[in-house]
């Protein structure tokens, strides 16, 4: 095999709760992941020079070791002594910083691409191995679905898969600073947190609309204030007919969760219209 094409799925938070921080620093989350189908694409392909080079469709990404497709590319190549190199194309469709995993989504699929292209025929459980050297979000990037996430994010328990649900997505065009938000989380004068045990046996049960209802993310609590525009696109998906909604991740990008696509459909052309500046995806989990 000389090349190689693969998706990099994007992810939202059905719930996002932070338990505590830890003494090195990190905080120990309890979340519920789903894999929405929304992807980029990488190409990549081997070389004889031994070089590592990367491009991609969006002149303001870097494409040297400040992007994790190239540090996932490096750390394969340089711990299992492979000879040549790699050119990788990265098509990207997911936002950037949007709260959708998509750098660690680019980076797993980077170490699943060259695991392939290689045949170095490491199994999922290696691969999350090497993952979570790179970022805490891309154990998951590598197994996709539905999961419960502990720990930093790595720690993963698979959970009954929620399959084609329809998803409105809309990013602002501003820029959120995940550990900027995680700093000034304050954990001790949180007066709320996610139910995620509910949301469990809601998911196992297959009701959309008790899920729904019990979307709920910790991290709200620092960046709506200062991002205003999120509360207002949560309250407009759910006047559009969603029947919950909810910030992804660290935001800014804010989701509307739909019982059927007629209605999703009809909330992402309004949405197009009424927001022109920002990013405006229909997709559905899988």
């Amino acid at each position: 095999m000389k090349d190689i094409s693969v998706k990099a799925l994007a992810k939202i938070n059905l719930g996002l709760d932070v338990v505590r921080k830890r003494e090195d620093g990190y905080h120990e989350v309890r979340m519920v992941m789903q894999t929405i189908h929304l992807f980029d694409r990488l190409e990549i392909s081997k070389n004889t020079s031994g070089e590592i080079t990367m491009e991609t469709n969006l002149s303001f990404l870097p494409t040297n070791e400040n992007n994790l497709v190239y540090k996932a590319a490096k750390l394969m190549k340089d711990t299992f002594k492979i000879d040549g190199g790699f050119k990788i194309h990265l098509t990207k469709n997911i936002p950037a910083a949007a709260g959708l995993a998509g750098g660690s989504s680019d980076c797993a699929a980077t170490l699943i691409g060259i695991n392939e292209l290689c045949g170095l025929g490491f199994d999922i459980e290696k691969l999350c191995e090497i993952g979570v050297k790179l970022g805490a979000d891309v154990p998951f990037c590598i197994r996709k679905g539905t999961m419960l996430a502990e720990g930093i994010g790595e720690i993963l328990t698979p959970l009954t898969p929620l399959t084609g649900i329809p998803v409105l997505l809309i990013k602002p065009n501003i820029s959120i600073s995940t550990p900027y938000v995680y700093k000034h989380l304050k954990l001790n004068k949180l007066d709320y947190h996610p139910d995620n045990k509910a949301v469990i046996s809601y998911i196992k049960d297959n009701n959309i609309k008790k899920i729904a209802a019990s979307l709920s993310n910790v991290l709200e609590t620092v960046t709506i204030p200062e991002n205003p525009i999120i509360a207002e696109l949560k309250r407009y998906l759910t006047e559009s007919g969603a029947i919950g909604s909810l910030m992804s991740g660290s935001g800014p990008t804010t989701f509307g969760i739909f019982e059927n696509m007629e209605t999703a459909k009809k909330a992402y052309e309004k949405a197009k219209a009424d927001y022109p500046d920002f990013d405006v995806v229909l997709c559905q989990t899988m």
